[in-house]
Order: C-alpha cells, then structure tokens, then sequence
C-alpha cells in the first residue's frame, strides 16, 4: 500500500507540471494583428524598430486567382483598321472624312442670310415681280454672281408655277436641288495625291493674304490624317518667316520641309523639295509659293518657271489657287490672271466662316471651270475641309423644319 500512495502522488504532481508548462507556452506565443476587412497588407515590426509593409498571407482563393492568372492567355493584338498612336511629340490629325459634316453649324451661321432669306422669300403664296427683284438681289448680294443669278430666278420662276400652292418643306427641296445645280456634282474633287513610281506633286499658289502658308500645313495635316507621307517645299524664300512657319506646321505631323536661304531661286527650291520627295519614297510634295499680286508681271512669270522647272522631274498634279472667300468678286479677277499663269485644277476658299458669301463657290467655279476642292472654315488646325456640294447646301439652308 505504501508503494501505491508513493506512485499516485508522483503522478499528481507529474500531471500540476505539465499543466503548468503548457499553460506558460500558450501565454508566450507572439499574438498578430487582426487584418483590417479587406485589407492586403500587414503592419508589423519593421527594420529599425519602424513599422514596415508585411504581405498577407495568401488565402485559398488569392491562390486561385494567381493559378489563373499564370494560365490566362496573352492579350489580343487591337483590331485592324484602329489607328496607331503617333510617335512621342507628334499630333494626330482628324480624320479628312466628315470634317465638313462636323463644322457645319459654324457654316450655316455665317450663311443664314442666302440660305434663310431666299426660304423666306419664296415661301409667299403669290410672288410679285418686286418678290423675284429681292429674289435676285440677294443672290447678288451673296456673290453668286449675274450669270449664275439669272439662271437661278429663271429655275425658280418656272418651278413655282407648275408647284402652285408651297409649304415650306416644297420651298426648300426646290431651292435645295436648284443650289445644288448651280454648285455642281459633276465635278471631280478628290485631291491627286498619289502617282505610279513618283511622288505626286502639289503647288500651292494665290495673293498676300490668302492664308496661303498656313493653307499649305493645313493641306498637310489633311493628307497625313489620310495616311500620305508628305514632304513640304518652302519655295516662298522672299520671307524666312514663312519658310519657319511651315516648317513648324510639318513637324507636328512629321512632315519634311525643304527650304532655302532667304532670297534663293523659289524654282530651285521646289525642285529640290520634289527630288528629296523621291529619294524618301514620299507619297506627295506640297510646295508653298511666295504670295504675289495678281497684277504683277514678273511675279507672275516666275510662277510659270516654278512649274516648268519642277516638271523636269515630272508633271505637277494640282495646282491648288488660294482663295479669300470674303474678298467677293476681287477674288475672281485673282482667279483669272492666275490661271493665265499656271494651269489650275481645284480651289481652296479660305475664311468662308467669316463674312463670306456661300454664292462666292458658285461664281468661282464658273469662273474657272474648276472645282472648289477645299473650303477652310476656322482658325483650327484641322478646320480645312474637303468640299462636298450636298453638306454645303444644306448648310446654307440650315434646318429643314425652318
């Protein structure tokens, strides 16, 4: 009995040690912060004593999401017909297609007096011979020209006498398909800007004034926005400034520019530009002439050497005339004594948002009997548009609900 006592005492106090030991080491263990809900870091003791960034232990879906992440398959490469970015410090032009379509509220404000007053005129139900005097005198008045002017009241005389009665939706298709008549849509206004195994060439002439220089970094963005490689000519070496000016608009799009040394031969300037457009494999050659007074022989002359002296290393493509459209008739004498001088094949009408004439694109193209290409209606870089009769019109009649 003796022996039994001693055992069952040593094994009481076996058992108070062992509780005892576990007891300490539960108190002793180092104890973790709680993780804030949502929370992907730890902090905790950091080097120095500070307090560092410790990562959370992954759970079973962080393991998850990282396997599919390992698994997931390469991005797809972007879609064809997206444009690339432009290089670093390089602009993007907008797109040439549907310029005209976004500016036309700018237009139709500035013409509201053609397009509105002619609705307002013929929407009388009996016109009298003073209602069709107006009628004229304000085609006049919008630079439409006489010639034009007359074919226009008679159209519409003969028109309103067969419709009889008119709402306003009558007057305005009618004046709508009588504009459009006179505008034309025969004509072919697509800029030449490609040629088989050359550069096509382009030179841009017109009078001091016309906006011609920035005309040229215009058309340059215009056809860059289109996807051509341009090299620009500054053939206009009577004003360094507008050899820099140039330059400037090429190199936001990165268009090349040859230029000279203030007072160089403008023609062997331009024949540079074009043997520099072929070495590069350029799509087209811009090349800017120095603005001249229509009324100056020897400028005129010279534009013809500028021409002739280019074409020894192919033919010149368009000739594009400068035009400001609010100098109204003045522009068509202009018109005349250059195409005497060089052969035009289209027309830009710059500043038509100002105090222009919509009728100036008709007499224009009457005069010349080439197409209005390019219409510029703002101080914007891309505020250059191609020319399309119908969006023009339209403008000039403003809303059809009147």
């Amino acid at each position: 009995m003796e022996y039994l006592y001693i055992i069952v005492v040593i094994a009481v106090v076996l058992v108070v040690a062992a509780g005892t030991l576990v007891g300490t080491a539960v108190r002793r263990r180092p104890r973790l912060p709680r993780a804030r809900p949502g929370a992907d870091t730890l902090t905790g003791p950091g080097p120095a004593g500070g307090v560092g960034t410790l990562e959370a232990p992954p759970s079973g879906v962080a393991e998850a999401e990282a396997g599919a992440l390992a698994e997931a398959p390469a991005p797809a490469p972007a879609p064809p017909g997206l444009e690339a970015p432009a290089p670093p410090g390089l602009e993007v032009p907008a797109p040439a297609v549907g310029r005209l379509v976004r500016l036309r509220a700018r237009l139709a404000r500035s013409q509201s007096s053609l397009g509105r007053g002619l609705l307002s005129l013929l929407s009388g139900d009996d016109l009298s011979e003073d209602d069709w005097e107006d009628v004229e005198a304000t085609l006049l008045l919008a630079d439409v020209g006489v010639a034009a002017t007359g074919e226009l009241v008679s159209a519409l005389r003969e028109r309103t006498a067969v419709l009889g009665a008119r709402t306003y939706g009558d007057v305005r298709e009618m004046l709508r398909d009588e504009l459009l008549a006179q505008v034309g849509t025969a004509f072919d206004r697509s800029l030449r800007t490609s040629a088989e195994d050359r550069p096509a060439v382009m030179l841009v002439v017109g009078v001091n004034g016309t906006g011609k220089t920035t005309t040229c970094g215009k058309i340059a963005r215009l056809l860059v926005a289109d996807g051509r490689s341009v090299v620009l000519g500054a053939a206009d070496t009577f004003r360094a400034a507008a050899a820099d000016q140039l330059e400037t608009w090429g190199g936001r799009v990165g268009a090349v520019t040859v230029r000279g040394p203030e007072g160089a031969d403008p023609a062997s300037v331009a024949f540079d530009a074009v043997k520099r457009g072929v070495a590069a494999g350029a799509d087209i050659v811009v090349i800017d002439t120095a603005g001249r007074l229509h009324t100056k022989v020897g400028l005129m002359d010279e534009l013809s050497k500028i021409k002739r002296v280019v074409s020894k290393q192919g033919p010149v493509d368009e000739v594009i005339l400068v035009l400001d459209a609010t100098t109204g008739q003045n522009a068509l004498t202009q018109a005349r004594v250059f195409a005497e001088a060089v052969d035009i094949t289209g027309v830009a009408l710059t500043k038509l948002d100002g105090t222009a004439k919509g009728g100036i694109v008709i007499a224009v193209q009457r005069e010349l009997g080439v197409p209005v290409k390019l219409v510029g209606l703002g101080e914007g870089p891309d505020d250059l548009a191609p020319f399309e009769p119908e969006g023009f019109v339209e403008a000039l009649l403003g809303d059809a609900t009147g």
